[in-house]
């Protein structure tokens, strides 16, 4: 499969059209936060939300009292005006919803994961192909605008490990496991910094709070190359941490989404082979020949303040509008899922490697 680098976001402006109709399935924390976006965005207006919690569906109707609520994910996709549909359910169910909703012939935005298992993922992009509809995954990480800023620093080349800790007490999920519902995020980054799918996983966890699912994993991943890539998630850590850090030839590059003074911070440092033919006849004498250290500066590079969730849905209104293939698309999500899938098969095998399906071009 083929992985494109996200574009810059573009700016949506008021249009003379009508303004898409949208409805959110699923009005919990981040439900919430995509009918507030929707409903500021200048080329949109939320005309139906649904939710099978009523006292979620009383949040939004005190803010909205004009939008359409129902527990009936059927109703809501016969509501007059409704365009595209935001699928903000637990994971085990963003498959038969979003496949209900692109078959009523509605654009689609998906939150992450895309699906549970990679058959139902592939499906979705076949259906919204053949129909011709936007897909959109919700992996929002690739519209925020330090990761933006890392990718722009790196060379693909040079990139010799990468490495992310994502880390808190809960919130604790029951339908999937702590590798589920966090390492998306961080399986989306690598793909996009590298430009590649993994071709192997290897992971391993424990169940410290509940025997049903592990809420600690630890992930190997193996990209083009020999590059590795480690991750680390818990819901049992009292100490939240997000960060991405990218380690090359010549820089380590660190990604901290809790810092908001010094999100991107860059050290110009770093050690690589090079030809005896290129080194100082001098240091040759001293035996340490193949290895060329670097020193250097310390920067941290002036981030705009954006909202990553905002552009994300400013994209997918811009597609749906205007035509175009998102930053994270099906394509995109259906290659996150496989690897999930890996890290799936190798708990269960206890950390062996297993095989990413579906290989890898860039």
């Amino acid at each position: 499969m083929t992985i494109v680098s996200p574009q810059p976001t573009p700016t949506i402006s008021a249009w003379p059209s009508p303004p898409t109709g949208i409805a959110v399935i699923g009005c919990g924390y981040w439900g919430a936060n995509y009918v507030r976006l929707f409903n500021e965005l200048a080329d949109s207006r939320v005309l139906a939300v649904c939710d099978e919690q009523p006292e979620q569906l009383a949040a939004v109707v005190r803010h909205l009292p004009d939008v359409i609520a129902t527990t009936d994910v059927d109703e809501v996709l016969q509501v007059p005006g409704v365009d595209a549909v935001i699928v903000v359910t637990t994971a085990t169910r963003h498959y038969d919803v979003a496949r209900r909703a692109l078959e009523a012939g509605k654009h689609v935005l998906v939150e992450k994961p895309l699906t549970t298992d990679t058959a139902s993922a592939e499906a979705l992009v076949a259906i919204s192909t053949e129909h011709d509809l936007v897909l959109l995954v919700g992996h929002t990480f690739l519209y925020n605008a330090g990761v933006r800023a890392v990718k722009e620093r790196i060379k693909r080349d040079d990139v010799y490990y990468l490495y992310a800790q994502r880390t808190s007490l809960g919130p604790i999920r029951h339908d999937v496991n702590a590798a589920w519902d966090l390492a998306p995020h961080d399986v989306s980054i690598f793909g996009y910094l590298l430009d590649a799918q993994a071709e192997w996983a290897s992971a391993v966890g424990g169940r410290l709070l509940s025997k049903d699912r592990e809420d600690v994993v630890f992930i190997t991943l193996g990209f083009p190359g020999g590059v590795l890539g480690h991750i680390h998630v818990s819901w049992a850590d009292p100490n939240k941490v997000r960060q991405v850090v990218v380690v090359s030839s010549e820089q380590r590059i660190v990604f901290n989404d809790l810092d908001p003074l010094e999100r991107v911070r860059i050290f110009e440092k770093g050690v690589k082979r090079v030809p005896i033919a290129d080194v100082d006849p001098i240091e040759r004498a001293f035996g340490d020949h193949q290895l060329l250290l670097r020193d250097g500066d310390i920067i941290s590079p002036a981030i705009r303040a954006s909202e990553p969730l905002r552009n994300q849905c400013g994209e997918f209104l811009h597609c749906v509008r205007r035509g175009g293939r998102p930053s994270s698309d099906g394509a995109r999500g259906v290659s996150v899922v496989r690897t999930m899938e890996a890290v799936d098969r190798s708990l269960a095998l206890g950390g062996a490697p297993v095989q990413v399906a579906g290989g890898t071009t860039t």
